[in-house]
């Protein structure tokens, strides 16, 4: 079968084959159902100025991906058509591209935990101290730029169409898992995919919890790569060091600010990679360490240079260094 080559001129198609308005409607009465069972219960799911702010995140984020739509697009079309092959679009070429989407969105989050420049990208879906389905509309207006991690999947020779419809999937299987409503499932499905208990473990600050279950849609990656943890304890949600307001806009650019004023005292491009590339809260410069010699001197490295973590994921460096 010869390979399909498409245009920028075929874009007008990812129109036809956006899920998301579809799924609007249920994604509304999951918000409502759970805000009257909090309710209901008593229970604090929702704050309402905090809801108000997740929904401005949100709408600006789905307004940046309808203008960046084609451009990914464009990106994601031009690998396809430079490799010689292509996976056909049969119901197994969708279940080797899901698989494929589900692998890079779990080293695209991981990384995004392990390396402040990326978390600077994440850090503001991790800045709710509550879990309801609203936290999976916290995503920062800079997560884009973390399309570079699903190149890949164009080069396995999977065409943009497929692409687009199974990382939709995903994307909306995300919201599903953002809740305390659902408790563990049976086995088999706890094994295999994320679930909400996985993923309240994600977002939870415990100790044990902190840097565990990366996993989209399938937790077997966390299972194989080790960062795989079961809900044991309740988490307590939010950053080790908590944002202090519901500003979007700060919630969203606290830690590119908070980057960016450490860089401007970096003495070497060294300090400027390890600065960008170290785990959040790592004490990369000197002006770090003075800084933590003032707030924390029991924890200041002994020896000038080393590069020292001194909070793990989630953590708002912000607040650290």
């Amino acid at each position: 079968m010869e390979k399909e080559i498409f245009t920028l001129e075929d874009a007008h198609r990812l129109d036809d084959l956006t899920v998301m308005q579809y799924a609007i409607p249920v994604i509304v009465l999951s918000v409502v159902v759970e805000w009257l069972v909090g309710i209901y219960k008593k229970r604090n799911y929702y704050h309402k100025t905090e809801f108000v702010s997740a929904l401005t995140i949100g709408a600006v984020n789905a307004a940046l991906g309808s203008l960046l739509k084609v451009w990914l697009f464009a990106a994601s079309l031009y690998i396809y058509n430079l490799v010689p092959w292509a996976i056909p679009r049969s119901w197994w070429g969708f279940v080797v591209c899901f698989v494929a989407v589900d692998f890079c969105r779990y080293w695209a989050h991981r990384i995004a935990h392990e390396q402040r420049f990326w978390w600077a990208t994440h850090v503001t879906h991790h800045s709710s101290e509550r879990m309801n389905f609203s936290v999976s509309f916290r995503t920062s207006w800079t997560q884009h730029i973390k399309f570079i991690f699903f190149l890949p999947v164009p080069l396995l020779g999977i065409d943009p169409f497929t692409f687009f419809i199974c990382h939709q999937v995903a994307v909306l299987y995300q919201f599903f898992v953002h809740t305390e409503l659902v408790k563990k499932l049976p086995a088999p499905i706890e094994y295999i995919f994320v679930t909400p208990s996985h993923h309240c473990v994600h977002h939870g600050t415990n100790a044990r919890y902190i840097d565990k279950n990366y996993g989209s849609t399938l937790i077997i990656w966390d299972r194989m790569f080790g960062t795989f943890v079961p809900e044991e304890e309740k988490p307590i949600y939010g950053l080790t060091k908590p944002v202090t307001s519901f500003n979007p806009v700060y919630l969203v650019f606290h830690e590119w600010v908070d980057l960016c004023k450490d860089l401007r005292h970096v003495r070497s491009v060294g300090e400027v990679f390890r600065l960008l590339f170290c785990p959040p809260g790592a004490v990369v410069t000197e002006h770090q360490r003075l800084r933590l010699a003032q707030q924390q001197p029991k924890q200041v490295p002994a020896v000038e240079g080393d590069v020292e973590t001194l909070y793990q994921q989630p953590a708002d460096t912000a607040n650290v260094v």
